[in-house]
Order: C-alpha cells, then sequence, then structure tokens
C-alpha cells in the first residue's frame, strides 16, 4: 500500500525582515484550523526563533538530529520533537549558534522526507541567505513560499533569485506580497513589482494585518491566526491565508 506523503514547504527571501517568521507560525495556525496535523522545521540555523516564539525549551534540536542521525543506528525522531498543540510540533534550531555550522547538509533531504511522512504538513522557515542549507531545502521542498515587501531591495532581490530559478526551469514557487510587515512603504506600485519580478503576485497580505501589539502577542505565545477573533478582524487576510493553505495541500482541506 501506498503511504501517503505530506505536503513540504518552504517560506523563503533572499533579504531578511520580511515577515518570514511570524508567517510561517502563522500557516502552522491555519493548517490547524484546517485540522491538518504540521510540524516547523527552524532551518534558520544561525538566528532561528519558533521555539522562543512558542516558548518552548529545548532539549534537543536539528544540531542533535543531525549528529545522531551521523552516528546512531537507529535514530527516533520523537526524541526531538517539540509538541505545540495537539496539530503543531516543532523542530527547533541549535540553541548553540556555534553548533549551526555543524549541521549536515547530507541529512537536511533525509529530515524533511521523515517529517513528510508523519505529518500532513512540513513547514521549513530558513535564513535569507542563500547558502547550502537553504539551497538543500529548496530543492528539496514540494512547495515554495517567496516573500517580499514593497520595497526596491526586497524587490531587486526576489527578482535575481526568481531569474536563477528560470534559469534552472524551477517553477514549485510562489509569491506573497507582504504588505503589512512595513504598512506605510509602497515604493511601487503593483503593475511595477510584475513588471520587475516578470511575475504575478500570487497573494498579498494586506496593510490591514499590521499588528501594533505584536510584541504582546509574541510575549504571550500567541499564534496570530489561532486567535478566535482573527478570522474575524482581519477576514481578508484570512482568506488569503485559507488560499494559500488549500493551494499547497492541492484541494485535500477536509477536516
Amino acid at each position: 500500500m501506498k503511504i501517503k506523503r505530506g505536503k513540504s514547504v518552504c517560506l523563503f527571501s533572499p533579504k531578511g525582515g520580511v515577515g518570514k517568521t511570524i508567517n510561517t507560525i502563522n500557516l502552522a495556525g491555519i493548517f490547524e484550523v484546517l485540522g491538518k496535523r504540521v510540524i516547523i522545521i527552524d532551518l534558520d540555523l544561525y538566528s532561528g526563533d519558533i521555539a522562543t516564539y512558542l516558548n518552548k525549551k529545548v532539549r534537543k534540536d536539528i544540531y542533535d538530529l543531525s549528529l545522531d542521525l551521523d552516528s546512531v543506528v537507529e535514530v527516533n525522531i520523537n526524541n526531538y520533537i517539540i509538541k505545540v498543540d495537539d496539530y503543531i510540533d516543532i523542530i527547533a534550531a541549535p540553541v548553540d549558534p556555534r553548533c549551526a555550522s555543524k549541521v549536515n547538509i547530507n541529512n537536511i533531504e533525509e529530515i524533511i522526507n521523515r517529517c513528510a511522512s508523519r505529518y500532513d504538513v512540513v513547514l521549513i522557515d530558513t535564513n535569507h541567505a542563500l547558502n547550502e542549507i537553504s539551497l538543500s531545502v529548496l530543492q528539496t521542498v514540494d512547495n515554495i513560499l517567496f516573500l517580499t515587501k514593497n520595497e526596491p531591495l526586497d524587490i531587486k532581490g526576489l527578482s535575481n533569485l526568481i531569474n536563477l530559478f528560470d534559469e534552472y526551469e524551477y517553477t514549485n514557487y510562489k509569491i506573497i506580497l507582504n504588505n503589512s510587515r512595513d504598512p506605510f512603504k509602497d515604493y511601487f506600485t503593483l503593475f511595477d513589482i510584475k513588471k520587475i519580478l516578470k511575475h504575478n503576485i500570487d497573494y498579498t497580505l494586506s496593510e490591514e494585518l499590521f499588528l501594533k501589539d505584536i510584541d504582546k502577542y509574541i510575549m504571550d505565545s500567541v499564534i496570530v491566526t489561532l486567535d478566535k477573533k482573527f478570522s474575524e478582524y482581519f477576514f481578508k487576510d484570512y482568506k488569503t491565508f485559507l488560499t494559500i493553505a488549500t493551494d499547497i495541500l492541492g484541494g485535500d482541506s477536509s477536516e
């Protein structure tokens, strides 16, 4: 019998500060709403904040998992998974950033595939640097979500990356324009952005999603999309997140 494999998704940007981590967590919340089991793998190895945001104590992280895959015959991945709730789990980035460079790139694909065999969705947060780890992730996952803001450096950087992807005929990516990150910056028109990128904007998070009290959410370890009032107060962006999630699932969004 064929084993059903979950979808693997990487949120990536060639520039930091676009809201990659917060929206990885937000998307995990939407998958929970849809009744899907999801794991977040934090591969922002030097400065990953997933466990910190969710206020989870880390006993074993991605470095420990990679190390044991190199040296232990049988590795039980449960020993490295941190439970958030009944639907969301995480594998944390290295607690000690000195261990980041020691994560074996050759284990990345195996870790993603092991998780995909156990979960409906594997969400991966990465550093913005296009290093060997990020490249390995981008070449392994089923879907890539590129995030960008409406700023010259963000748009130009993403344009260069898309040109590289098109050169290698990688087509498994979609683009999120995150207007909620810096809602008062609108350097380009939407027409200009599409022209520069030579690509449509697949999803847009609106200025209305800008949360002045985001620090409170972080301090309270609240997943914004699981807030009972989120779908009411931010209906347009709630629908956008739902669209992203159902597109990833390929229509399999039944609870």
